[in-house]
């Protein structure tokens, strides 16, 4: 089989995947935990992935492409605008602006309009009020690759996925169409359906699992299903364990991203002779300038932090002028940690 490489040009290697000149697109997945692997995803999952997509969201439509097409996110933007035959309009090349998406949104033609973002875009978009204004104007706004942390806007659609998924395939909660949810009695996620990949390239493929005839992606992702709806708590590999108590890091962002005060965060940990590890929290203040393990930081991290238990809240905090992200947007936890770790052991 003959699958198109994204890293050799997204846009062809897309194409040749819906048109079916090639049998489906080689995918790197994001890296936030390790290093990118190569995933197989065949042309019959790309455009189940599409179709249930649009079919969720009410029908075709134009599609703004805000991010970068070399991942699967984006690659699947130009999955739908293609099947749909809509529209592709493109964001300009170099860092994302608020003017930009405005710019590009103004030049969309009429119809029902449609955009993927991650959620510091969103952040950076509601922050001005020329991206605020764009931003309302899109009739949906799929928000992915991270926990918001933050109140999204009414037209906005939380979407979790990843790679081997061909991205999104629960919105707000509640599977699309052909997708299948469970969770173990390990709390770990697990996705089954017609999006699912082939494997991975180098061949390892032991995160898929067939039960009951039914095939299987095991994520690494902690949540719990009812039955109707899906609620992830985070990572499993993410989770701190301090005095014997677990704590997820997401749960400790929203609490934080929540204040008015932070504009962006990230919760980790720092070793602790007598706790094992102790929650640490790399913010950025919306007041620019702090940096550093500052009181001004820590101050606002603790009011934020109120509604959190004792264990939950960050011991240590360190105002940063950006939190560490993959290429693809996602919090880059291994770095964070890292930067934590240093800085606590200079700190007196």
């Amino acid at each position: 089989m003959t699958f198109a490489r994204l890293a050799d040009g997204p846009a062809r290697a897309v194409a040749g995947a819906v048109a079916g000149s090639a049998d489906g697109l080689v995918a790197p997945t994001s890296g936030s935990t390790g290093a990118p692997r190569d995933v197989l995803l065949p042309r019959r999952a790309i455009v189940a992935s599409a179709q249930a997509t649009l079919e969720r969201l009410g029908g075709g439509g134009h599609w703004l492409l805000a991010l970068p097409d070399s991942r699967i996110a984006g690659a699947m933007v130009r999955a739908r605008a293609l099947i749909a035959d809509a529209h592709l309009a493109v964001m300009p090349d170099g860092p994302f602006t608020s003017d930009g998406f405005a710019t590009a949104a103004a030049g969309m033609p009429p119809g029902p309009r449609y955009v993927s973002l991650v959620p510091t875009q969103v952040r950076r978009l509601l922050a001005d009020p020329r991206g605020a204004d764009a931003l309302a104007g899109f009739d949906a706004v799929l928000v992915g690759g991270a926990p918001p942390g933050m109140a999204l806007p009414p037209n906005a659609v939380e979407t979790y996925g990843m790679t081997e998924t061909c991205g999104g395939c629960v919105y707000d909660g509640t599977p699309l169409p052909g997708t299948k949810v469970a969770v173990g009695g390990d709390g770990r996620i697990r996705l089954g359906g017609p999006t699912l990949a082939a494997g991975y390239a180098d061949g390892d493929d032991r995160a898929f699992e067939t039960r009951d005839d039914e095939r299987w992606f095991l994520t690494s992702d902690l949540g719990s299903w009812d039955g109707a709806a899906l609620a992830v708590h985070g990572r499993a590999d993410d989770v701190i364990i301090t005095g014997g108590l677990n704590v997820h890091p997401t749960a400790v962002e929203r609490a934080l991203l929540a204040s008015p005060e932070i504009a962006d965060a990230v919760v980790t940990s720092v070793p602790d002779r007598e706790w094992g590890e102790r929650v640490a929290a790399l913010v950025v203040l919306a007041r620019e300038g702090a940096t550093g393990a500052t009181a001004d930081a820590a101050g606002q991290v603790a009011g934020a932090a109120q509604g959190l238990g004792a264990h939950e809240r960050p011991r240590f905090v360190l105002a940063v002028d950006a939190i560490p992200r993959t290429a693809a947007g996602k919090i880059d936890r291994s770095a964070a940690r890292a930067i934590a770790a240093s800085a606590a052991k200079e700190a007196p």
